[in-house]
């Protein structure tokens, strides 16, 4: 498997308990590097521009809303096979479907305060960490 960078970000619902350490200690010690990282409260804009994918859905409001009430840490993560070992890393969506182990199943309070966020392929983890980042900001 080829070294890689994937887009990781530490929710609202996770900042507020002082989980970012934590979290991030999973992930080195899962074998991912930490190539970038900044702590931002994001607008109701740009919550709206990085999560426009769900747009249509009925949960979108709701989502913008929660992501805009605190501190989100931003993360560029590399590593082998980043993007997949991060969704493992992370687990399911919904923490009572989260494997033993997981940062879901330790740290989520339920499926839309789930701590964690993760590109889920290539294409997706390019647009987000760009979105986020400049490429002078990733220091690998």
């Amino acid at each position: 498997m080829a070294i890689e960078r994937t887009f990781s970000m530490i929710k609202p619902d996770a900042t507020k308990r002082n989980l970012t350490g934590a979290i991030t200690k999973v992930f080195e010690e899962s074998g991912l590097r930490v190539v970038a990282s900044k702590r931002v409260w994001m607008s109701k804009r740009e919550a709206e521009g990085f999560y426009a994918v769900h747009k249509e859905r009925p949960f979108f409001g709701e989502l913008v809303e929660s992501m805009t009430a605190g501190p989100t840490i931003v993360q560029v993560l590399e590593g082998e096979g980043a993007i997949l070992k991060n969704r493992e890393i992370m687990g399911a969506t919904n923490p009572a479907q989260a494997a033993e182990g997981t940062i879901r199943k330790q740290f989520a309070l339920s499926i839309g305060e789930n701590s964690v966020h993760g590109s889920d392929a290539p294409e997706t983890a390019a647009q987000e960490i760009a979105y986020w980042f400049a490429e002078t900001e990733i220091v690998g």
